[in-house]
């Protein structure tokens, strides 16, 4: 019904992953697989519903609390996630990270420490860092290192990443469940964000931290997500969260709307979100599909072009976190044979905290991802050669 074999042309967009390559990677003209954004084009029924709202032709300022909005984000919860929400626990931010910097304020001081998953989203790390808090990574599957990290007297915050950035994990209910004893334990604020959740694979389930976080568990909890990762909308910006306690949600509105001069939203966020949750589960089962075949092709090649690499598909997203530490490759020397003779941008995993994987944005036609996946393959068996 969708065609998510069309490339489209992006160059002169003010694309990030396209017309700013060079910005990182110091070579223009690069293909890119790097930034999380998608090639394909957002669905239709969004681009229509877009479209209809600029017809109409004035755009003043907006109230996300009036109108479709949250009944959408509560539609969306109830059918995709069988979960019940209150349209009165949300809030409204202009991105997931917005949100989580305006948390770390409210929760935290200057000095104490955040505990992450490693490898770590780089976003988490420019946050918590750039607002001199520090980050105190745990790897993942390690329960006692997280209790141990969040044991330490100063440690604040748990901050999650439900499905995991970069590697796609799908936390269990009985993970969730111990990350949330442990965060009570010890006093520790919890921040969930779940941007990646409608991006949950066939034969995995993702568990709002709303069905975590009971009554009682924890005063200091929030969920903060967006549907733009998912429909492929981040320009237009816009996220909203939910936030468990009430005076804390008050808080953080007062916050917003005053000390940060947000009271009015984007009003083509308000309608993308809403015609994406009404309308738009279509088009996203049909994108999971898609790019769970892509993930496929990757598999195969890797395991023909790479034995030593074994590498599984994720459970969640269109990232897929690559493991080639068996090849003994230096990280440097394979992202210069990727730029210099490959033309090819693929993030490396130290950004994340972690050298020697890489991590491959496949949310892209499948053409392109063979042929990132098929550089990367001649890059390190030219290199293992060496």
């Amino acid at each position: 019904m969708y065609d998510f074999d069309r490339e489209i042309d992006r160059h002169g967009t003010w694309s990030v992953q396209w017309d700013g390559i060079a910005d990182r990677f110091g070579v223009p003209d690069l293909l890119p697989f790097t930034i999380s954004d998608m090639d394909f084009a957002s669905p239709p029924e969004v681009l229509a519903a877009l479209r209809e709202r600029v017809d109409h032709g004035v755009f003043g300022y907006t109230d996300w609390r009036r109108g479709e909005f949250r009944d959408a984000i509560r539609h969306w919860y109830a059918s995709r996630y069988a979960t019940e929400i209150d349209p009165e626990s949300l809030v409204y931010a202009p991105s997931v990270l917005n949100q989580l910097s305006q948390l770390l304020r409210m929760w935290t001081e200057p000095g104490d420490g955040v505990v992450v998953h490693t490898p770590t989203y780089d976003g988490f790390r420019k946050a918590v860092t750039g607002l001199g808090r520090e980050l105190r990574g745990v790897p993942l599957g390690d329960l006692d290192a997280l209790e141990r990290e969040l044991a330490r007297p100063d440690s604040r915050m748990l901050l999650l990443c439900s499905p995991h950035n970069p590697t796609g994990r799908v936390w269990t209910e009985e993970e969730l469940t111990a990350f949330a004893r442990l965060a009570e334990r010890h006093g520790a604020a919890v921040v969930s964000d779940e941007i990646h959740a409608d991006l949950t694979t066939e034969g995995h389930r993702h568990i709002p931290w709303t069905r975590i976080a009971e009554p009682g568990r924890g005063r200091r909890w929030a969920l903060v997500t967006s549907g733009t990762k998912a429909f492929n909308f981040p320009a237009l910006s816009g996220s909203y969260g939910l936030i468990g306690d009430p005076d804390e949600r008050t808080t953080f509105i007062r916050r917003m709307e005053t000390g940060e001069g947000l009271a009015s939203p984007a009003v083509l966020s308000l309608t993308a979100h809403i015609a994406a949750y009404r309308r738009g589960a279509p088009w996203l089962d049909e994108l999971r599909g898609y790019v769970a075949g892509t993930m496929g092709v990757i598999r195969e090649r890797l395991a023909k072009g790479l034995p030593e690499v074994d590498w599984a598909p994720p459970q969640a997203g269109y990232l897929a976190w690559i493991d080639l530490r068996p090849l003994g490759i230096e990280e440097t020397r394979l992202q210069e044979e990727l730029v210099s003779v490959e033309k090819v941008a693929i993030m490396p995993g130290g950004v994340y905290g972690t050298p020697g994987f890489v991590r491959l944005n496949v949310g892209c036609p499948r053409a392109k991802a063979e042929r990132g996946v098929d550089a990367l393959v001649r890059a390190a068996n030219r290199l293992r050669r060496d």
